[in-house]
């Protein structure tokens, strides 16, 4: 009843927008939210929630709604990696997640480090296949593990697109992912150069530190060309173990352990995806609380 009273462009342009970081950004800094408010309101959700609901129903329903998969948009697929492997298969202190990490001229949808190195590339129902050999082809050169997610829809394509060694998943219409076809974990493709380009300064220089190079004593000026060039002598294995290490313990996200197991569980890929000061955690928790009679009077 629900899905077919709120199934137009509009209503569900709202229900996506709910999970946006502006909103729990504002959720957090402010502990209430005008935009969130309106949302819910242009959404209907909240037309099928009794009054003692909060705002995580809210979030619950309208994640309900956009795991169904005519609705799903790449938020669903980053929730369902986010659930099913950080945090089904890791945890917080074991592995990190990095979300729009640029490689080459692409940005890998979702990272997931942990005892190697694994980029989740989606394509969801309504996106189109045109530019994914490119985009698989930049994340061999920095990923060990390359995996596609697809939609149901894209299945056949990505089998006869894709080279061998690259994973295809499916997001099921049960909300599971199934794994068509394993990954295979190939190191020594990987490209120092590119791992290089792809990261901050500070962590090129980690690596060097923990191989035991000393950093390059140049103006900073200088600093980028001269650490390239010994980038460009590392070993793949050498570089990939290295950076593994240090974008662990730099993109941790382990301080935010706490507030994830506070939170809606449909909020969690945006709470991690999402910058919020820590002395904000609290404002957001209690936001979630609110009564939705409450939340929908906010400005």
């Amino acid at each position: 009843m629900m899905i077919k009273s709120i199934d137009t462009q509009h209503n569900i342009a709202a229900v996506s927008r709910l999970f946006a970081s502006s909103v729990v950004q504002e959720l957090a800094a402010k502990g209430r939210s005008g935009l969130f408010s309106r949302l819910a309101k242009e959404s209907s959700i909240t037309d099928f929630l009794d009054s003692s609901a909060s705002v995580r129903d809210v979030y619950e329903l309208a994640f309900n709604l956009l795991k169904k998969q005519q609705f799903r948009n790449e938020y669903s697929y980053k929730a369902a990696i986010t659930q099913k492997v950080l945090l089904g298969k890791h945890n917080l202190n074991s592995a990190a997640m990095l979300t729009e990490f640029r490689v080459g001229k692409c940005k890998a949808d979702v990272v997931i480090l942990n005892g190697t190195s694994t980029v989740y590339e989606i394509k969801s129902e309504r996106d189109s296949l045109s530019r994914l050999i490119s985009q698989v082809d930049e994340y061999r050169n920095f990923f060990a593990c390359v995996n596609v997610i697809v939609g149901q829809n894209h299945l056949d394509a990505v089998q006869n697109l894709l080279p061998r060694d690259v994973g295809i998943m499916v997001l099921t219409n049960r909300f599971n992912i199934s794994t068509i076809r394993e990954t295979v974990e190939k190191i020594e493709r990987v490209n120092p150069l590119v791992i290089f380009e792809s990261i901050r300064t500070i962590e090129a220089e980690k690596i060097l530190s923990l191989l035991g190079i000393e950093i390059p004593d140049v103006p900073n000026t200088q600093k980028y060309s001269a650490l390239r060039r010994i980038f460009s002598t590392l070993s793949s294995s050498d570089a990939h173990t290295c950076m593994i290490k240090v974008l662990k313990e730099t993109r941790s996200l382990k301080p935010l352990s706490d507030l994830v197991a506070k939170a809606p569980r449909a909020l969690q890929a945006a709470i991690l995806t999402t910058p919020i000061r820590r002395m904000d955690h609290a404002k957001l928790v209690n936001a979630f609380d609110t009564p939705i009679t409450e939340a929908l009077k906010w400005t």
